[in-house]
């Protein structure tokens, strides 16, 4: 008897070919994601793409990888993922990306077509309306319903998540045209225009005539300076004004930490809080002065704002002010031209009796601050966050969950390079800081990366050990294990005299961690620079565990 062995069914190009050839030519290089039944066609036509594809264990993990990855590339990040529960998983890590303005180009798949619209058919995963449950998170919403739709709605929704300002976007196309036969050709270029956002001529100069006039000017520099990679230009101006700066934590690394006129960022602290208040113009740029921004919303500006701000919705807010609609970047750009163009400041006031100099005022106020926090007896705390910032490579980047630690690095710790702090104190979910530590290894394999959670938030994505460990990518990943939600906690019982529901049953991170193949050490506060700092320099992934209950400082807003 003869055998013969079968030939292989030729592929015909389908839908999910056309998803990755439009991505390919938009300028994607990897993805993230995490397959399902119905992804299954954009899925198989990975295997035929030059597309480096990077698979998370939980869908919202996906999200956080692709978050940081775009935060860190200023680029977009396509994640994949299925219909249903894969689709609704992600929603928490879009919500992050939205609040922080990371390009995540999130494509899912639907019911086949017959099934969209409501019509209630039955279908595995069938939602009455899908894209509703993205509506009031992302940016735009798209869908592809015939294959030629494709590669237009992947442009159309790439140019939307780059669009200053950056953020989200959600496109999903049914199974059966992703799986149904292309008669169309290959894509081989999509050209996208992002939208530019200048800033209109006369409030540019209305705004330099307020600044170069004041005699206080100060500056608040937010998450949009970074986004939008505006760090040179409110140097500039800063300099230019002797302006004092301050960053949200958002903003970290905008404004040099160490730089004479930099004021850090203790946003949480009533001397800082004030000295915003005192400014006779404060100039906010990429910040909506929301709650963490204005000290829980206490500020209450003396002087005169003005605000530039990529997100309308955030323009004038919270403060009436000098309302400038644009890019950081573009505003900044020309108010430095602006600015440079008429009388410097120091001359205008020659001879004029006033208050120290912007330098002096600096010190003096960080001097305080200082002061304020070593009267709280937080000796634990600070060596913790030194130890850390010691270990650290100066080009590494760091990614922080919801833990105190975490609360800490928002106020006190130095990034050191701009962009290098990644945090989710935008939307504020638990479970942000490991997997988007991987995202940020993913762009830059060739830098350690932080990632920092406590026992809580670490269980949220202890599966992307995995995930770590099958890319082998060198993130080291710090636990805080205090046994419990230790911020809740606090604040419970603070506010009701106990706390409930913050207890946690927990396993033991290092045995755990090496159950995955990962090294991991348990180490102490005196230990902690030596272990962390071995871990880091080590090639992969690796854990590293610190038993310790940290407290935070006394909050300013409440009076105390």
């Amino acid at each position: 008897m003869s055998t013969t062995t079968p030939t292989p069914t030729q592929h015909r190009r389908n839908g999910g070919d056309l998803v990755v050839e439009s991505l390919a030519a938009l300028g994607a290089g990897t993805v993230f994601g995490l397959p399902g039944q119905h992804a299954l066609g954009v899925f198989d036509a990975l295997r035929r793409s030059t597309l480096r594809y990077v698979g998370l264990r939980v869908e919202n993990n996906a999200g956080f990888a692709a978050d940081a990855y775009a935060r860190t590339t200023h680029g977009v990040a396509p994640l994949l993922v299925s219909t249903g529960p894969g689709a609704l998983m992600t929603l928490a890590a879009l919500q992050e990306a939205a609040a922080g303005s990371a390009a995540v180009l999130a494509i899912g798949s639907q019911v086949p077509l017959a099934g969209m619209g409501g019509g209630r058919h039955g279908y595995l995963h069938e939602l009455t309306d899908q894209s509703a449950s993205f509506r009031g998170v992302v940016k735009s919403v798209h869908t592809a319903r015939t294959a030629s739709q494709i590669p237009s709605a992947v442009a159309a929704a790439w140019e939307s998540a780059l669009s200053a300002p950056h953020g989200p976007v959600w496109l999903e196309i049914p199974q059966d045209v992703l799986l149904a036969e292309a008669d169309v050709p290959p894509v081989s270029e999509l050209a996208v225009r992002p939208k530019e956002l200048l800033p209109r001529p006369e409030l540019i100069a209305a705004a330099a005539t307020r600044l170069t006039e004041a005699r206080r000017p100060v500056i608040l520099a937010g998450g949009g300076v970074v986004r939008a990679g505006a760090e040179a230009e409110l140097l500039a101006l800063a300099e230019q004004l002797r302006a004092p700066v301050a960053t949200t934590f958002g903003g970290k690394g905008a404004f040099p930490w160490e730089h004479p006129l930099s004021l850090q960022s203790w946003l949480e602290d009533r001397y800082t809080t004030t000295f915003l208040e005192d400014a006779d113009t404060l100039l906010v740029v990429g910040s909506g002065l929301g709650e963490l921004s204005s000290n829980y919303h206490t500020f209450r500006p003396l002087g005169r704002v003005v605000q530039i701000e990529a997100d309308l919705g955030k323009l004038e807010s919270n403060h009436a002010a000098l309302g400038i609609h644009a890019d950081a970047r573009a505003a900044l750009a020309a108010l430095v031209k602006e600015v440079g163009e008429r009388e410097p400041r120091d001359a205008a006031r020659a001879g004029a009796v006033g208050p120290p100099t912007p330098e002096a005022a600096v010190s003096d106020l960080l001097a305080r601050v200082r002061d304020r926090i070593a009267g709280q007896h937080l000796d634990l705390e600070q060596q913790v966050l030194a130890s850390v910032r010691d270990a650290l490579p100066d080009g590494a980047v760091s990614c922080w969950d919801m833990t105190i630690l975490a609360y800490w690095a928002w106020s006190a710790f130095d990034p050191r390079r701009t962009n290098a702090l990644h945090s989710a104190q935008g939307a504020g979910g638990l479970g942000y800081g490991f997997p988007a530590a991987l995202g940020a290894a993913v762009a830059d394999p060739a830098r350690p990366v932080l990632a920092v959670s406590g026992d809580g938030g670490a269980m949220y994505s202890i599966a992307e050990l995995a995930t770590a460990r099958q890319y082998d990518l060198p993130v080291t990943w710090l636990i805080v294990d205090d046994g419990g939600y230790g911020i809740l906690r606090e604040y419970m019982t603070d506010a009701f005299g106990a706390a409930t529901a913050t207890e946690l049953t927990r396993p033991d991170f290092v045995a755990l961690a090496e159950s995955f193949g990962v090294p991991a050490v348990r180490t102490s506060p005196e230990r902690l620079r030596t272990d962390l700092a071995a871990a880091l320099a080590a090639p992969g992934p690796s854990v590293v565990v610190l038993p310790a209950h940290l407290r935070m400082f006394a909050p300013t807003h409440q009076g105390s």
